[in-house]
């Protein structure tokens, strides 16, 4: 069965890297991107498990290695600014392996570049319709036009306008919690050091990836859930009014930031993940939410089984099946990382915090240490790992 013609909408993570992976098993595809060219900014993402392993089979691990973070020290600090510890980056954030951390603006330009002239990249348009057909799906654009196409992927996130069309509205699982993360001009003296400081309901982190470089700001605090559309610099100011350490500065210049990211936290739980010709992929289909660490690791293991799926060429409707078969209790594993550690990232009290401040006090003293953030991190090993990959053969290198 030919079904070679693949539409894939979303040049994030996940839509490059299926791109790659069915350009390499011989499909001619086409990534549709709203945007109009590859995104900058974002901040630095975890690479775990099962997931090193797809970069390695699809050719890209040596690249995104030298374009690790190399994050060297994690502080954390009273209200006033005094340090309360630091530690090493690596060994708190449980990486283990060939585990690594890159910022997400060099693995997306890793992954296009993989794919520029291979596959074609249509910027500056996204999907405003779908109409399947007996012979494959009639796209029209919303920069007018209508192409037709075997399958379409949906990769387009967390808030994907593609799933819409092809399932309708999705009730996303929200998990208390809101997210907001910018640049700033400077680099805040900081050489690939990253500080937190954490408060009854809030946790406020900033890091630079190296001196010189602008330094990131996570803004994190509970909430139920807020209307969509609502002003996340007015929501800011206000939940995060009186502030210790440098906040207050970070607030002050919330109105210089053009595309400020700002969003709950919340996952895609969905019975299935295709409609006829057309399937999800990534946040799109089962986001574990930041709070877990994972969507990058997901998209990368979903791209690379969906795609090897597609290529035993017996019918979308069974490669579809055996893509869920075969993803989804990593997928459920993973979630539910989420959902443990959006309630971790944000204590509760007083109380919560001080415990946070004396176990980093405590731990850089104690001689287990490196035992005891293995067994505390063990729960992110196990998500990362939790899939078996297939072999899935396919051609050495893009041509």
């Amino acid at each position: 069965m030919s079904e070679r013609e693949v539409l894939i909408s979303g040049a994030g993570v996940a839509g490059p890297a299926l791109a790659l992976a069915l350009h390499r098993h011989g499909f001619r595809v086409t990534v549709v991107e709203r945007a109009p060219a590859p995104r900058d900014g974002g901040y630095k993402v975890d690479i775990r498990g099962a997931a090193v392993e797809v970069l390695k089979r699809l050719g890209l691990f040596e690249a995104v290695l030298a374009a690790d973070t190399a994050m060297r020290t994690v502080t954390y600090v009273r209200p006033d600014g005094r340090p309360v510890a630091t530690l090493d980056a690596g060994l708190l954030m449980g990486r283990r392996g060939d585990d690594r951390e890159i910022m997400r603006t060099d693995l997306t330009r890793i992954l296009y570049a993989a794919t520029a002239g291979a596959v074609e990249y249509v910027f500056g348009d996204s999907i405003a319709g779908l109409e399947e057909r007996a012979d494959g799906v009639a796209v029209t654009f919303a920069g007018g036009g209508t192409r037709r196409f075997d399958l379409v992927v949906a990769a387009d996130g967390l808030h994907s306008a593609t799933r819409r069309l092809a399932v309708g509205e999705v009730p996303l699982r929200h998990l208390g919690a809101y997210i907001s993360i910018f640049d700033l001009a400077g680099d805040l003296g900081l050489d690939r050091e990253e500080i937190f400081h954490v408060a009854p309901g809030r946790m406020v982190f900033a890091y630079s990836t190296g001196a010189g470089q602008p330094a990131k700001v996570g803004l994190v605090f509970a909430s139920p859930e807020l209307p969509r559309g609502v002003d996340g610099r007015q929501v800011l100011r206000e939940r995060f009014a009186g502030s210790g350490w440098q906040v207050p500065s970070f607030l002050e210049h919330l109105d210089a930031v053009p595309d400020l990211y700002f969003d709950s936290l919340s996952q895609v739980e969905l019975p299935r993940w295709s409609a006829g010709r057309v399937v999800l992929l990534g946040d799109a289909a089962y986001c574990p939410s930041p709070s877990s660490g994972q969507g990058t690791s997901l998209a990368l293991v979903g791209a690379y089984v969906l795609a090897g799926e597609l290529a035993k060429g017996d019918g979308h409707a069974a490669a579809f099946a055996r893509y869920e078969a075969v993803l989804r209790p990593y997928v459920a594993r993973n979630q539910e990382l989420g959902r443990k550690m959006a309630g971790d990232m944000v204590p509760g009290g007083r109380l919560k915090v001080a415990l946070i401040h004396h176990a980093m006090r405590t731990l850089r003293f104690n001689p287990w240490k490196r035992q005891i953030i293995e067994q505390v991190t063990r729960p992110v090993h196990l998500a990362a790992t939790a899939i078996e990959l297939p072999a899935y053969p396919m051609a050495a290198a893009v041509r």
